[in-house]
């Protein structure tokens, strides 16, 4: 999938890396051209699954999904993030990302997403020394 070019996936998985340097966070970005027949959250949902998020020590896992020829996307949390936090705490990330791709900018709105993710998590799993990297932060293309 030709979506995003080496240099543009090499910017978001650096993105990826700068945010989880402030967090115990884990940030997964999921990217296809089509959410298919369901919508951006249960598609984001069954990836959550899919790449076993779940899974974090502390449940504090954020996937942002991107669907970018349906124009759709998506920001989902752990049950950790969700005990510690509003549902505003997505929508207003999501406004800033929103900014971006409306302009066709999809690196960027996703590398906003990821800034902001890193900073919010930062207020409730703040790094700590022996903090280890529990998901991988490269790009996970979707088979859509």
């Amino acid at each position: 999938m030709a979506v995003l070019s080496a240099e543009e996936q090499e910017k978001i998985v650096h993105a990826i890396s700068l945010a989880e340097n402030k967090t115990s966070g884990e940030i997964r970005v999921v990217v296809e051209n089509t959410v298919g027949d369901v919508d951006p959250i249960t598609k984001s949902k069954q990836y959550f699954e899919e790449l076993e998020m779940h899974n974090t020590v502390l449940r504090n896992g954020v996937l942002i999904y991107l669907a970018v020829a349906d124009h759709q996307f998506a920001i989902i949390g752990d049950a950790g993030i969700d005990q510690h936090v509003q549902h505003e705490f997505w929508e207003s990330t999501k406004e800033k990302m929103i900014s971006f791709f409306r302009n066709g900018d999809y690196v960027n709105g996703l590398i906003e997403g990821i800034h902001e993710a890193g900073d919010q998590l930062q207020h409730f799993f703040p790094r700590k020394e022996d903090d280890i990297n529990e998901l991988p932060n490269d790009i996970y293309f979707g088979k859509h």
